[in-house]
């Protein structure tokens, strides 16, 4: 069994994603058969789906909403992490017989990542880390780029005679979420307080990353569509909340970052 990766094993790190879906059982079905999720429960409608027994995402139906809109404050993209380099060489094989679409394939430096979109808008990037004692850092900087993937190379990590991609393997995880602000620098020093995140790369004034631990980053906030954009429209679909685990609380709690994005906070060790 493959062991839980480090974005998990910080002090605080992303546990949940809750999206807020115009058509919750196609949005579902698209996450069971192109991301490899199970659905674990249904409570009022909602939809949880994980790996193993892990829920990771929660699909809540609003059929009266109005589509997101991308250059507002949200979601840019939901990050689900593999437990290892195998398993993402097992998805691309899994993405290719089924002609699923991708919208980008991006070497990291920090970890190696493939992008595409749900029916509904979102972003997703299903990647897999390379080795936190790989990572190159200058002081508390982390080096990450975006180069093109090498698909061969992740493919050839699959064993000869493997049975190939059954669905998201255990201790999966999400291991960041990337959210579209309208000020990097605002949400920037919002995390800094609220979390105690680490600011760990900037992009120009464009992008920010921070994190927990000496992840390579949790959260990332991004200007790219989304320049100068206020409070999020609450009638909207696309990311209802984003729930982050910390050793730090004794409770749970929910707080607003400053476009009203919902980030709740749950006790508890990964």
């Amino acid at each position: 069994m493959s062991e839980l990766p480090f974005a998990a094993t910080t002090p605080v790190s992303v546990s949940r994603v809750g999206l807020r879906a115009r058509d919750a059982e196609g949005l579902a079905a698209y996450y069971r058969q192109v991301v490899g999720l199970q659905e674990l429960s249904r409570a009022d409608g909602a939809i949880t789906l994980g790996a193993a027994d892990r829920p990771l995402l929660v699909i809540e139906p609003d059929a009266a909403a109005k589509p997101d809109d991308p250059r507002s404050a949200g979601l840019f993209h939901t990050a689900f992490l593999l437990p290892s380099r195998a398993d993402l060489g097992r998805w691309i094989n899994h993405a290719i017989a089924n002609k699923i679409a991708i919208e980008g394939a991006s070497d990291h430096l920090v970890s190696e990542a493939l992008y595409l979109t749900d029916l509904e808008g979102n972003g997703i990037e299903i990647y897999a880390d390379r080795r936190p004692q790989d990572w190159k850092w200058n002081g508390d900087k982390i080096a990450m780029a975006t180069e093109r993937l090498n698909i061969a190379s992740v493919v050839a990590d699959v064993p000869a005679g493997d049975v190939g991609w059954q669905g998201a393997p255990e201790n999966s995880i999400v291991g960041h979420v990337h959210l579209r602000v309208g000020r990097p620098e605002e949400a920037e020093a919002w995390w800094n307080q609220e979390f105690g995140f680490d600011t760990v790369a900037k992009y120009g004034g464009q992008a920010v990353f921070l994190s927990s631990g000496g992840y390579h980053h949790h959260i990332g906030a991004n200007a790219w569509q989304s320049s100068g954009a206020g409070r999020r429209d609450s009638a909207r679909s696309g990311l209802a909340w984003v729930e982050m685990r910390s050793d730090n609380i004794a409770s749970e709690t929910t707080r607003e970052d400053p476009w009203g994005t919902v980030i709740r906070t749950v006790p508890g060790k990964a």
